[in-house]
């Protein structure tokens, strides 16, 4: 599974933009069904804008669905069309 942890750039909104997309890209693009992106627990202000990002209209064609981690809040999972066996 990819996973793109936010603690090292949490205080830098260009730098935070900028991993996000890189990231959904490279994960829509690897073929794995699920990917993780790890805002933590904290005050939650990271948190929302990672959901604030996936909402976007031109990002939310890149996903099949999003959700928190029932068993972790601090962690958000991004599910992909396709997997393994997917052509791209």
């Amino acid at each position: 599974m990819l996973s793109l942890d936010l603690h090292p750039i949490f205080r830098n909104n260009r730098d935070i933009e900028l991993a996000l997309r890189q990231f959904l890209f490279a994960a829509a693009h690897s073929g794995d069904p699920v990917a993780e992106i790890i805002p933590g627990k904290g005050s939650g202000q990271l948190h929302g804008r990672v959901l604030a990002f996936l909402d976007q209209k031109h990002i939310r064609k890149l996903y099949v669905r999003r959700e928190t981690d029932p068993g972790n809040t601090g962690r958000v999972l991004v599910y992909f069309d396709g997997g393994p066996s997917r052509n791209g």
